[in-house]
């Protein structure tokens, strides 16, 4: 099971390889909300099979305001030959109850838990690494940010692949399908992230 750690100076553009076969990735701008709503809209009819759902994905419609408008969160993007193909973000709540079980939404209270969220990869884009790339990024976020105590996602274990990415990155905290009537279905995870609880890094 992997600890994130190495925190950076800033989100910077990472490229693997060389020229238009690079993969990029950045934090967001608003040039880039109409691509990446376009990855996330793709993964919930296609992966997650829910098709949009208000309740749960008003982010999706205005991932602006969600991600780029608020200090303590973000929206990471990879971009390849000018298309984004995969995204990844951190809101700064945690799991409500209901519909999360009561134990879990107290363990990871909103304001001090850091939620990954949207780490979508197009389907063609796949076993690149990416989604692990997002993921440190992201932890790197948090922990520059400051204030953080916890590091939350949830995933669907349904998803090809997500279940197992997970586990071999973080720690199960609780998985519904063992509660009576199985709950939700999803499975509830913790990543384990070297220098949470600081103040936040002062500007370079």
């Amino acid at each position: 099971m992997a600890v994130v750690a190495g925190v950076e100076a800033g989100v910077r553009e990472r490229a693997e390889g060389a020229g238009r076969d690079a993969y990029v990735v950045r934090t967001a701008s608003e040039a880039d909300v109409p691509g990446a709503r376009a990855v996330m809209l793709d993964t919930v009819y296609r992966d997650l099979r829910s098709g949009y759902v208000p309740r749960w994905h008003a982010d999706i419609i205005d991932p602006a305001a969600a991600y780029l408008e608020p200090e303590r969160c973000t929206l990471l993007v990879v971009e390849r030959d000018g298309e984004i193909v995969a995204t990844g973000a951190v809101r700064d709540r945690g799991p409500a109850a209901p519909p999360n079980p009561q134990w879990v939404a107290d363990r990871f209270p909103s304001g001090s838990t850091a939620q990954l969220c949207r780490i979508y990869v197009r389907p063609e884009h796949r076993r690149h690494g990416l989604a692990r790339r997002l993921v440190r990024e992201l932890c790197d976020f948090v922990v520059r940010a400051g204030g953080y105590e916890r590091v939350y996602l949830h995933t669907d274990p349904s998803v090809p692949g997500a279940e197992a990415f997970w586990r071999a990155t973080a720690e199960e905290v609780c998985d519904e399908r063992a509660l009576p009537g199985g709950g939700q279905g999803i499975v509830h995870f913790e990543v384990p992230v070297v220098g949470l609880g600081r103040p936040a890094a002062a500007p370079a």
